[in-house]
Formats: C-alpha cells, sequence, structure tokens
C-alpha cells in the first residue's frame, strides 16, 4: 500500500503562526509531512516520551523480519497526525451540528500522541507475560500507565495546558480499557472513538500500526483507511461508517488478524520472546524490574535497553539470564516442536495448556521430561471481539441524505465471509534441542488424551527430532 502523504505541505492552524518557531514540520514514511503544534511538542521533547524511540514497535519480531525495527515513537507521531485528520474531517462536514471547536481538536490530538507513553519493553509482552509471572494477579496495564505518565509529564516540565483538556486526554486514552470513561450528560461521546475504540475497535491507532507494521515487514497491505475517514459520520453520538464500506471495515479487522499470525505471533518470534521472558525473570530479583512500574519517575528509565543491561553486567546473580540472551544472539533458541489449532467445538471452554499438561502426557521409558524443559504458547487470534463478529457493533448509513443508522448482518453481504471470529492455537517449544523428539512425543499423546485425536497437521519432521 502506498504511504497515506498529503499532496502539498500542511500548513499550521491560523492561529498558530504567531507560533510557527515553536512548532515543526517531520517527514513521516508512512503519512508523508507532519505539522506538530506547539503544545504537542512541550510533550514531546522530554525524556519521558523520546524514551518511545527505545522502544520497538514489534518487540522482538525484528529479529524475523529485519525491517521490523521501528519504534513506538513512530507510531505515537502516526497516531497523533490521523486523530487530528479524523476530527478535523467530522468538523469539515459536521462540525457546527456537532459543535467540533479548537479545544476538542487539541485534545483529540494529544490523546493519539501520547496514548502509548507508558508502554513496556518488548511490545505487549512485558504487560502480558512477564508481569503476571512475578507479580500474581497484578491488574497493572500499559493504558493505565500512561495516564499517570501524562500526569508526569506535566508536573515535572511545568507544562501550561488546560487540567480539563488533560483530564479528557486520560480518559481517551484508557477509552478502549475496562477502565474507561464515564458517559457524561452533554459529552462528545463519538469523540472517544477516535484513538481507542472501546465501543466497536475502529480507530485511528489500528489504522496507522497495521499500515506501518505492514510496510516495516516487506508484507503487502490493501486495507485503505483513507476511505473510512473519508466517508465517517457521526449519528446518535457515534461513528458510522457507509454501508458500502463494510468490506472496507472487515478488511481492517482481517488484515489485523493476518498480521497477528504471519508477524507477531510467529512461531520464531514466539520462541525468542520466550527466551526473552525467562531471562527478565531470572534477572528480576536482582534487577527489580518489576518495581519500575510503582513511579512514573522511575518507569521512563525501562526500555528495551534492559537486555543490553543484562548481557553486559558482570554480576554472577544474572549468570543465567545472560546465557539466555547469548543464546538469542547466536540463534540457539527453543525448538518448536509443533502445534495445533483447537476444535473449533472446544474452543469456548478452551483452558491454557501448561508445561505440566504435556509433561504428565509423557509414557514411561525414554528420557524423563521437567517442566522446566517446556515451554508453552497459547496463542489467541480474533477479530478484536474474541468469538464474536466485531461487525455487528457497527453501525452504518446508508448515503449523506440518510439520518437513520443501522447495523448489518454479514450474511447480508456475502456468504464468503468468515463464521468463526476466532483461533486457539496450542505451541510447544523444547528448551533443549535433544528433548525436541521426546517433548514431541508427549505433545502427541496430549492431544490423543484430550481430543481423542491428533489434532496437529503432521507429525514433528524426524531431522528435526535428530537435532542436536
Amino acid at each position: 500500500m502506498g504511504a497515506y502523504s498529503n499532496e502539498e505541505l500542511p500548513l499550521p492552524p491560523v492561529s498558530d503562526f504567531s507560533n510557527t518557531r515553536l512548532s515543526k514540520h517531520v517527514h513521516d514514511n508512512v503519512h508523508g509531512n507532519i505539522y506538530l503544534d506547539p503544545l504537542s511538542l512541550k510533550f514531546i521533547d522530554t525524556e519521558q516520551f523520546q524514551r518511545l524511540r527505545d522502544l520497538k514497535q514489534l518487540g522482538a519480531a525484528h529479529m524475523v523480519y529485519p525491517g521490523a525495527v521501528h519504534t513506538r515513537f513512530e507510531h505515537s507521531l502516526g497516531v497523533y497526525w490521523l486523530a487530528g485528520e479524523a476530527v478535523q474531517m467530522l468538523k469539515k462536514y459536521q462540525g457546527l451540528e456537532l459543535g467540533i471547536d479548537n479545544f476538542d481538536i487539541q485534545t483529540v490530538k494529544l490523546a493519539g500522541l501520547l496514548h502509548d507513553v507508558g508502554h513496556g519493553p518488548f511490545s505487549h509482552l512485558f504487560q502480558s507475560e512477564f508481569l503476571p509471572l512475578v507479580m500474581k494477579g497484578t491488574e497493572w496495564s500499559h493504558e493505565q500507565m500512561s495516564t499517570k505518565m501524562v500526569d508526569h509529564i506535566v508536573d515535572k516540565h511545568n507544562i501550561d495546558v488546560d487540567s480539563e483538556m488533560m483530564r479528557k486526554v486520560k480518559e481517551m486514552i484508557l477509552a478502549s480499557s475496562g477502565s474507561g470513561r464515564k458517559n457524561d450528560a452533554g459529552e462528545k461521546r463519538f469523540l472517544y472513538d477516535i484513538v481507542a475504540n472501546g465501543r466497536n475497535g475502529v480507530d485511528v491507532d489500528k489504522f496507522d500500526y497495521i499500515v506501518r507494521d505492514s510496510r516495516a515487514c516487506g508484507l503487502g497491505c490493501s486495507f485503505e483507511f483513507q476511505r473510512l475517514m473519508q466517508t465517517m459520520r457521526v449519528m446518535g453520538d457515534e461513528i458510522c461508517y457507509r454501508a458500502k464500506e463494510y468490506l472496507t471495515v472487515h478488511k481492517l479487522f482481517a488484515t489485523r488478524a493476518d498480521l497477528y499470525r504471519t508477524v507477531y505471533v510467529h512461531p520464531k518470534v514466539k520462541a525468542i520472546e520466550l527466551m526473552i521472558v525467562d531471562a527478565l525473570v531470572e534477572a528480576n530479583d536482582y534487577l527489580q524490574i518489576s518495581s519500575f512500574i510503582e513511579d512514573p519517575s522511575e518507569y521512563w528509565k525501562l526500555d528495551d535497553s534492559i537486555i543490553k543491561t543484562i548481557e553486559t553486567a558482570p554480576n554472577q546473580q544474572l549468570r543465567e539470564s545472560r546465557n539466555l540472551i547469548r543464546r538469542i544472539r547466536t540463534r540457539n533458541l527453543y525448538q518448536f516442536c509443533n502445534e495445533y489449532a483447537v476444535p473449533r467445538d472446544k474452543i469456548e471452554n478452551f483452558k491454557d495448556v501448561t508445561a505440566q499438561d504435556i509433561v504428565c502426557s509423557q509414557k514411561n521409558g525414554g528420557v524423563l521430561l521437567k517442566e522446566e524443559d517446556v515451554a508453552v504458547s497459547n496463542v489467541r487470534i480474533d477479530l478484536t471481539r474474541g468469538r464474536h463478529n466485531p461487525l455487528e457493533r457497527i453501525s452504518f448509513f446508508k448515503d449523506y441524505e440518510s439520518e437513520e443508522k443501522f447495523s448489518i448482518p454479514d450474511d447480508r453481504i456475502s456468504h464468503l465471509l468468515p463464521t468463526c471470529f476466532q483461533d486457539m492455537i496450542v505451541r510447544v517449544y523444547a528448551k533443549k534441542p535433544e528433548l525436541v523428539g521426546a517433548i514431541s512425543e508427549a505433545f502427541e499423546n496430549f492431544q490423543l488424551n484430550k481430543y481423542g485425536i491428533k489434532a496437529q497437521v503432521h507429525a514433528t519432521p524426524e531431522k528435526k527430532k535428530r537435532r542436536m
């Protein structure tokens, strides 16, 4: 997909010409020229925001896709720009009707800029896999940390910004999480669906990372977010789309799911991530990595370079972690044994498979496996709403003269669209290459005990079993 470039250099708003020395243009490889307004620059030019340059957007994916070295810094600039474009588009066509003013525009843009400022190292690995192992029962989220970091940046750098604006910025950041905003009477609810859409999942965050990640990994992308931004309208305080764009919206979710399968949870990427998690867990007691999440003034110091810290430290307490990182560097990875897709009728009641499940499925004789020899990855891929069709929550309209919004049953559009909206894949890895054969056999036994069949597509190759 080609870059979403502006036909001409965008000019700052008229009200900003007195501050042009305090504003900037940057050239983004996805969206072209991006205008950064003076208030946004006050946030960008801080050590807390610049930290995003040291957080790769796709974590360990660059170890498999060498081009995937883009960071959360450029993604945040992209979301900032698209958020501004989206609200400007709504103002252009419905500004008087909706009462969109410059305060609203600035608020939405700041929410887009700062939505990931609290993100942890290595994409979602830090929040979803590392923290649950070292802090049982934790409910920490990068969205909540982003709101804390926003307050910290404002206080630390004495940024003169309207407190009501910052309250709404933080609510917009949390809009897609369970701790999102309350509906206040008279609020412009539709503004909270632009950056992080908790209502139906269509938002500019996805618009940016789908195109950006596809390009960085050298993959094609036929999803065109421009069509959605140009045709969206607000009806009943909700952003709606023309009915003829149904398949474009579906392509948004389908492309995202394809990126998950192809890139984000690629078997090799997951092998490396499992090793990084083990390295961080081993190092946590000594480095107290998990303690960083308690204080924004310390948290901003935590980024992907934690791996280099471990790798180069001479301390004996970090020896096991260093060995794991050295194995990653020398491509001596956890060995992928096999995988299977959970049968469709078993997905609803599926419980995560554990290393203990595999070890307990080993037959007597041969190598005696231990739980620490096995790594299991339970991979969920869906269209954002689990087993449900995300398009059921999206409202459409007939044409620009229409004042009625409606949902569209998928069988009214095409019988080629999927009837199942979630995949559950179980993958098993051997932490030592000489155990691939024993673990593969135990994994097959587990499937037979669980489902009465070997659900995997094929047996583990003999060549891999013999690898030492």
